[in-house]
């Protein structure tokens, strides 16, 4: 199978994954390791999600308990900014986000699955919210113009995304020069066993989506970002009722040895200042367009 086809074929997996959790309850999904309906049994969600109750801003009804951490908590929003929520789903952290930029400001969400997109924008218009706005689109290539947002938040999301060097360029794009980003997301230190690393279960709700997280910063800085920042780290304990699914007695040994982990981050990356940005430009071209190189 090619590149293309295997990308929009996971992209399709994760789709009708989050239709299906866009009809369940916080509580319904609680009662799953990996949301919809999944064969992990009465596993706690919370697992892998953290608690909002406490936050400002915080609508019981946009919780689904899909994320992994508290980006806005850390995302330095101000009163007045533009804030782009990353598969933003029923609305849960644009609506945080909505409590700190105020009347003055701007939240965007975007997400590639109709049915959130739906529940978001119900739950916007319940609380009259006229400056909260839920695009469809993909991450790989935003419904954004370039240069829109002050801050991006994501909170589990771009793990599940095939292509994250298109996303985080996609990111750079979108944030205004001096902007910055917090996302939290799931990544891996070690090599997770072939067989958790290829279920679909577990990549459509969990983990198996993620990368190394050494491979994670260096796209960010790939991408353009500078003084990127793990601003909090949290090892996931999976419970032995989900890994005996997919693992055999050996690489279960393996995995508690503690050579390897699954682990929640929250990371902070800043767009660099407009003249900033052009000085790399230049340094770009003249690497590129040296007296030995052909790609100009």
């Amino acid at each position: 199978m090619k590149t293309h086809e295997t990308s929009e074929s996971l992209k399709e997996l994760v789709k009708e994954k989050y239709s299906q959790i866009a009809d369940q309850s916080y509580t319904e999904n609680a009662t799953s390791c990996c949301g919809a309906g999944s064969s992990c049994g009465s596993i706690d969600y919370t697992i892998m999600a953290e608690d909002y109750t406490h936050l400002k801003g915080y609508v019981a009804d946009a919780d689904l308990g899909l994320g992994c951490g508290l980006p806005t908590e850390f995302a330095l929003i101000k009163e007045g900014d533009t804030v782009i929520d990353l598969g933003s789903g029923a609305g849960n952290d644009a609506f945080v986000a909505h409590s700190i930029t105020g009347e003055k400001g701007k939240v965007i969400g975007i997400d590639f699955t109709e049915k959130m997109i739906e529940k978001a924008r119900t739950n916007a218009e319940k609380l009259g919210f006229n400056n909260v706005e839920f695009r469809y689109g993909d991450i790989e290539k935003m419904p954004v113009t370039a240069n829109v947002a002050d801050v991006v938040v994501s909170n589990c999301v771009l793990n599940l995304v095939p292509n994250k060097k298109k996303a985080f360029e996609e990111m750079f794009r979108v944030i205004k020069p001096g902007g910055h980003f917090s996302v939290s997301d799931i990544v891996l230190q070690g090599e997770l066993p072939e067989g958790l690393q290829k279920s679909a279960e577990m990549y459509a709700g969990c983990v198996a989506g993620a990368i190394q997280q050494e491979e994670y910063l260096q796209l960010i800085n790939a991408a353009g970002f500078e003084n990127a920042t793990v601003q909090k780290e949290r090892k996931i304990n999976i419970p032995n009722e989900i890994l005996s699914i997919y693992l055999t007695d050996s690489e279960m040994e393996k995995y508690k040895s503690g050579t390897l982990g699954i682990y929640s981050i929250t990371v902070y990356g800043e767009k660099p200042g407009a003249d900033r940005v052009k000085q790399l430009a230049k340094e770009k071209k003249a690497a590129c367009c040296g007296p030995d190189s052909t790609c100009c």
